[in-house]
């Protein structure tokens, strides 16, 4: 359980590898509004 444990998110952190332990964050903040949207939308 340590650094050589592939299945431990210490693991693939040392090996540079992803998996269930330790998943990509793809996009999970709140949506942006740009300049546009936010006038489409006051009207």
């Amino acid at each position: 359980m340590g650094k050589g444990d592939k299945k431990t998110a210490r693991g693939k952190i040392w090996r540079g590898s992803y998996g269930t332990s330790r998943p990509h964050h793809l996009g999970t903040g709140k949506p942006k509004i740009t300049l546009a949207a936010a006038k489409k939308k006051k009207k």
